[in-house]
């Protein structure tokens, strides 16, 4: 086949047979066609869109290209079940949300993601204790989950990495947001985990990469349907990222968050914790470890209230190189910043509104994050005590405590901060906010099959 012509059909609009597609991926993943080439196929894609079977044959392709884990080799006595979040300000579930599934009966291959932008990454919050290897090879990873239930890991680099090549390519031309590529691009990850089954967190809001409700139930369609049709079982919920979630946002005041939450779960913050609980019980459900809802939620809550949930998620960091002790002496082992200051309020009042994009390119300046890629992330710094939507603040009650390496940058975080936050006097909007669920809505799969289209792998 012929690159350019590959090309060509699709910026006219045609629809690519799945032949065509897995032969341009492993071309792509062999480096075998230049840079120039895959970023004019994803402007193609970009442009022009995909039909449901190219986005399957894509994405299978893109799975393929690499090694595809096998778990029914080790005999699990349990699915294989994963959670992906689409990112977020403060989003932290995974760290609570793995170990719950595991101490219910589930196992969790859970391959995350490092920050982009201005959302934090799962894998730069793991980084922030010592000695845990987020990058394991392939063997440890297996075993870790087999014997503790759950393991939380970067991508390696056997799998997908068609997906690790076209995704370097789409950040650079903008081609990143195309509803096609993005399925894709998650989707491959996880077929090549060899999941039984998959719950999506797919965000909006204006801290979330889809900013309107519209657009996130868009997409959390594309995967639900592209992933089933792939023969991964997918349903996802739609939650709320107009503001931070939970108390913290930075990379080690969030596992302090998340240990915090663990040993004693009602110290968690509320809307955390109802997205942790949601997505554990669609996890529970979608792999029939529990009959109902409402069997699924009362799992999670005695692996909560137990302390397995604890427990396990002690063991996996022993496991993947972290301390022993690391439950149980967490502030032995996370090092406080060297400057903490309140963010006060211009003026009291009641947080009305939060442009939580701000607050997250906040703590990004502070050096919770990266502006390149060879940046080196300051795991201290960031934010605790982060007010929410409909809570008063003033003197006594902070927008939130800045943690920073200097002076400098924690009044450069608290100016941000006054910027991101807007104080009114209370209103029926301002109450209407902070009341609206967290969890706005699931999306199962659809009953309508696509049409079989040949040469997909």
């Amino acid at each position: 086949m012929i690159p350019q012509e590959i090309i060509r059909k699709k910026r006219d609009g045609a629809e690519l047979t799945g032949a065509e597609i897995k032969w341009f991926v492993d071309a792509m993943a062999r480096e075998a066609i230049g840079a120039g080439k895959v970023a004019a196929f994803a402007m193609a894609v970009f442009f022009r869109g995909m039909t449901r079977p190219e986005r399957v044959a894509l994405t299978l392709a893109m799975a393929h290209s690499g090694q595809v884990l096998d778990w029914k080799g080790l005999s699990l006595p349990g699915p294989a079940v994963d959670k992906h979040s689409t990112g977020g300000v403060g989003d932290k579930v995974s760290l609570i949300l793995a170990p719950i599934v595991a101490a219910c009966g589930g196992f969790v291959p859970m391959i995350s993601g490092r920050g982009l932008g201005h959302t934090g990454g799962t894998l730069d919050k793991l980084d922030a204790i010592p000695g845990y290897r987020s990058v394991p090879d392939i063997a440890l990873f297996q075993r870790t989950v087999r014997d503790v239930g759950c393991a939380i890991i970067g991508q390696t680099a056997d799998l997908a990495p068609a997906d690790r090549r076209f995704y370097a390519i789409r950040d650079v031309t903008g081609t990143v947001e195309s509803i096609d590529l993005i399925t894709a691009s998650i989707l491959s990850k996880k077929l090549a985990a060899g999941l039984d089954a998959l719950v999506m967190d797919v965000k909006f809001g204006n801290g979330a990469f889809m900013h309107a409700l519209k657009d996130a139930r868009a997409l959390a369609r594309s995967i639900v349907d592209v992933a089933n049709d792939a023969g991964l079982r997918t349903s996802a919920l739609l939650t709320d990222m107009n503001q931070v979630l939970g108390l913290t946002a930075g990379n080690a005041l969030e596992v302090a968050e998340c240990v915090e939450a663990l040993v004693d779960p009602g110290r968690g913050e509320a809307r955390l914790m109802a997205v942790t609980r949601a997505l554990a019980a669609e996890m529970l459900t979608l792999t029939g470890l529990a009959a109902t809802p409402a069997q699924a939620a009362a799992k999670v809550e005695t692996a909560l209230a137990s302390g397995a949930a604890a427990e396990r998620f002690a063991r996996m960091v022993t496991a993947l190189g972290g301390p022993a002790d690391f439950v149980e002496r967490w502030q032995r082992y996370l090092p406080p910043s060297p400057v903490q200051r309140p963010a006060v309020p211009a003026r009291p009042g009641i947080v009305a509104a939060v442009e939580t994009r701000a607050v997250g390119l906040a703590v990004l300046a502070l050096g919770g994050g990266r502006k390149g890629r060879e940046d080196q992330i300051d795991p201290r710094v960031g934010l605790t005590q982060v007010a929410g939507i409909g809570e008063t603040v003033g003197a006594d009650r902070p927008l939130a405590v800045v943690h920073a390496a200097d002076e400098a940058s924690a009044a450069a975080a608290i100016a941000a901060l006054n910027e991101a936050y807007t104080i009114a006097d209370r209103s029926a909007a301002t109450d209407a906010a902070a009341g609206a669920a967290i969890v706005r809505e699931r999306i199962g799969q659809s009953k309508r099959r696509p049409r079989h289209q040949a040469g997909a792998p």
